[in-house]
């Protein structure tokens, strides 16, 4: 019979390393982090340019430079986040999709606890080797987002494209112009920002609670678990 109850680590409990992240999931983390701030400064530039270069346009080619460094930045984020996908369905379990989409009871009686923790009703998260249950729909959101930001960036860019990139101009009538698309990749950058304050803040507050080295893991993969978790089989 199953049971509602969390498995939580004793005080003092032995803990061991534990390969979590593995360095694919690591990789595509850091190059999205730097690829969004390099995308989020040049974009503010690309929306609002402030900068005035005396002579000619043609041979100064500030906003050009700064066009083409959001592009390649932009390459760098796809790139990313599509691995990030790919591997969800390819990559080891503690990397798959079961991480974000809570397929085990466990996982599913779960996301209410998560919820009471982050809301300051709770004094532990739930006992969880990835991400918790709620912190996994919570990056399916994310992701959502993501795609929002490549394919709105992509239908913009073929307003000017006279290559290969110019087949994403159908995107364009859904949302009726470049000008809508344009505020819609606005405010989708806004709303990552804003997660990427969310995602700090708790990393922090569950790092203090945990104790767990989860912000080290993300650079190493090893996090530091109770030798008395549940298996991985029940998550």
């Amino acid at each position: 019979m199953a049971t509602t109850e969390r498995a939580e680590p004793a005080k003092g409990a032995e803990l061991e390393p534990v390969y979590v992240w593995d360095v694919l999931v690591r990789l595509t983390h850091w190059l999205i982090v730097f690829s969004m701030l390099v995308l989020a400064a040049t974009g503010f530039y690309i929306g609002r340019p402030f900068v005035t270069a005396g002579g000619p346009a043609g041979q100064n080619f500030v906003t050009g430079w700064v066009k083409i460094v959001h592009a390649y930045a932009a390459i760098v984020f796809t790139l990313a986040v599509v691995s990030r996908i790919v591997w969800m369905f390819l990559g080891p379990r503690r990397s798959g999709w079961r991480q974000f989409i809570p397929v085990a009871p466990r996982r599913r009686r779960e996301l209410v606890s998560s919820a009471k923790f982050y809301m300051f009703l709770e004094r532990t998260p739930p006992q969880n080797i990835g991400h918790n249950p709620l912190a996994g729909l919570t990056y399916v959101a994310v992701y959502g987002l993501y795609l929002v930001m490549i394919l709105s960036g992509f239908a913009l860019y073929s307003v000017s494209s006279h290559s290969y990139m110019h087949v994403w101009h159908f995107l364009l009538p859904w949302v009726h112009g470049a000008q809508n698309m344009r505020w819609i990749h606005h405010v989708t950058m806004w709303l990552l920002l804003g997660f990427v304050v969310h995602h700090l803040y708790s990393a922090i507050m569950v790092a203090r609670v945990e104790k767990n080295g989860v912000i080290d893991s993300i650079f190493s993969g090893y996090k530091f678990l109770p030798k008395n978790r549940p298996p991985d089989d029940q998550r």
